[in-house]
């Protein structure tokens, strides 16, 4: 890339969620700090650009990590929250305290399965006029096989669904601050961010890398976790399974309106036959439909029920940040976000 390209050096702030990660916290920040120190070197970004580490309530020793590191590591900047308000929670906190402090802004996983080498790469796709830079992984062969085909299903559903997502893409990506901007006015509190940043609509371009095996640690997302999580960017994006309801309650309607007639004709010819496994099976696939419909309605209700609410996404604890040049440590009690 030619150093032309950075003749205003942009000053990058690296979001990195956090929960329960002490165990690859200190190599995370060992290699993002090396990134950012070669990265300055070649005059890519200003050199006031740092690495957020946002503490989502974790219950272990993260934040103690995060301090500790703060005072030595030029680089680290750290906020923590309250209590725990959930991945896509704590990365739109840290997103909104970077747009008042970053020209752009990358999120990273703290797992260091995304590939960090290749955010140089997303800066110069920045610098050559792209709003969003989407990191999208090559392949799933570090996946089980299990694992593979739900994610498949799950774009593929989504997409079927009228859901405007970026295969293969989780939430490695890189944002200028014209997207922050916009994004700060989506005030709903049942966030997929994976789902709402393709709707901000500017110039957007993809990176590919190849997916590693967790540094250390236990994944954060077990099954039951990230069929909550998917079902959540179902319904967040898209009301289509309300129209699915609808056709069914309508073919429903139909199949009755034809095994009445059927039966009708059957009892004026006379041959009425007395079906005790046809009748109960009917009641209970009826039953069954009624109550899956009866869900996801009831899932919808109760995102509008959250919404009219209008709580904080997040609640504050503790900011540590660096400002001209002097290292201070900002304790807030009770400061409300999002």
């Amino acid at each position: 890339m030619d150093n032309n390209m950075y003749s205003t050096p942009q000053t990058l702030y690296i979001v990195v969620p956090c929960y329960n990660e002490e165990e690859v916290l200190p190599e995370t920040i060992t290699r993002l700090s090396s990134i950012l120190r070669q990265m300055i070197e070649k005059h890519a970004i200003d050199k006031n650009s740092a690495i957020l580490l946002v503490d989502d309530g974790s219950k272990d020793q993260t934040w103690r990590l995060i301090e500790q590191y703060f005072q030595p590591n030029h680089f680290v900047r750290g906020i923590k929250l309250a209590h725990n308000a959930g991945h896509q929670n704590a990365l739109f906190a840290g997103l909104m305290h970077a747009k008042e402090r970053a020209d752009i802004v990358i999120s990273i996983d703290a797992d260091l399965q995304d590939d960090v080498d290749v955010i140089p790469e997303m800066v110069d796709k920045y610098h050559e006029g792209y709003d969003v830079v989407y990191g999208v992984r090559k392949d799933r062969s570090t996946d089980t096989s299990f694992k593979r085909f739900t994610a498949q299903t799950f774009y593929r559903l989504m997409k079927k669904l009228g859901a405007d997502i970026v295969y293969n893409h989780a939430d490695y990506r890189l944002v200028s601050k014209r997207v922050l901007e916009q994004l700060s006015m989506y005030e709903e509190r049942n966030l997929f961010l994976r789902g709402v940043i393709p709707m901000i609509g500017f110039p957007s371009t993809y990176v590919y890398y190849s997916r590693s095996e967790r540094f250390a640690g236990e994944s954060k997302y077990p099954l039951k976790k990230m069929l909550s999580f998917a079902f959540d960017g179902i319904t967040s994006l898209s009301v289509t399974p309300i129209r699915y309801i609808t056709g069914i309650g309508l073919a429903m309607s139909f199949i009755s309106l034809i095994v009445g007639l059927y039966s009708f004709i059957r009892e004026m010819m006379g041959h009425t036959v007395m079906g005790w496994t046809s009748l109960m099976t009917s009641i209970w696939l009826i039953g069954g439909i009624q109550l899956i419909c009866l869900g996801v309605i009831g899932e919808y209700i109760g995102k509008i029920y959250k919404e009219t609410k209008r709580r904080p996404k997040y609640h504050l604890e503790t900011i540590l940040e660096k400002q001209s040049s002097v290292d201070r440590k900002r304790s807030h009690s009770n400061v409300w976000g999002g």
